[in-house]
C-alpha cells in the first residue's frame, strides 16, 4: 500500500473530553504504519443539530500505510475502548474520530465517505484543518481558504 496523508477529527462532549481526546491521540501515535503526526490546537464549539455540553474538537494528521477502512477500523477500535456509544444520529459522545482526508482520494463505500461528507460545512472541522495545512485543498470543494468564510457566523473558540 502506498503512502497517504490522513486528516482525521477529534471531538468530545462527555466525560472529561480532554483527557479522552489527549489519549486518542497518543493512540494514534501507535497505530502501526503512521508516522509524522501533528495535532492542531483544541477548539470548543457548541454543539451542532444536537444538545448537550459543548465539545472540544481537533485535527490530527498523519502519514500512513493503512488503507482507509484499515485506518476507520482502527478508529473505531479506539473509540470503543473510550466508551463511544452510538443510541441516536448526533448522540452526545465521549469520542468521535472521523476519517475526515486521505490524500487526495474521494472515497464512497457503505461505510466510509472521504472526503467527510459535511467538513466543509463545520467551523469545528475548518478551523483545526487550516491551523494544520493553510494551503489545503478539499478534493471536489477547493482551498480551505475560500471555505473558511462560510462557516463565520458558527460559534468556535479557542480551548485553554
Amino acid at each position: 500500500m502506498t503512502e497517504a496523508l490522513a486528516y482525521v477529527g477529534l471531538g468530545a462532549n462527555l466525560g472529561d473530553a480532554r483527557a479522552v481526546l489527549t489519549a486518542a491521540y497518543v493512540e494514534l501515535q501507535k497505530l502501526p504504519g503512521t508516522r509524522g503526526h501533528r495535532c492542531s490546537p483544541w477548539f470548543r464549539s457548541a454543539p451542532i443539530d444536537s444538545t448537550g455540553p459543548d465539545y472540544l474538537n481537533a485535527v490530527a494528521s498523519f502519514d500512513t500505510t493503512l488503507s482507509p477502512q484499515a485506518l476507520l477500523d482502527a478508529l473505531q477500535r479506539i473509540e470503543l475502548a473510550h466508551g463511544r456509544e452510538r443510541p441516536y444520529r448526533n448522540a452526545p459522545r465521549t469520542l468521535d474520530l472521523d476519517v475526515l482526508l486521505y490524500g487526495e482520494r474521494s472515497i464512497s463505500t457503505p461505510t466510509l465517505t472521504v472526503p467527510h461528507p459535511r467538513l466543509h460545512e463545520r467551523a469545528f472541522v475548518l478551523w483545526p484543518l487550516a491551523a494544520l495545512a493553510p494551503d489545503l485543498v478539499i478534493p471536489g470543494r477547493g482551498p480551505i481558504s475560500a471555505l473558511l468564510p462560510s462557516v463565520a457566523g458558527q460559534a468556535l473558540e479557542p480551548a485553554d
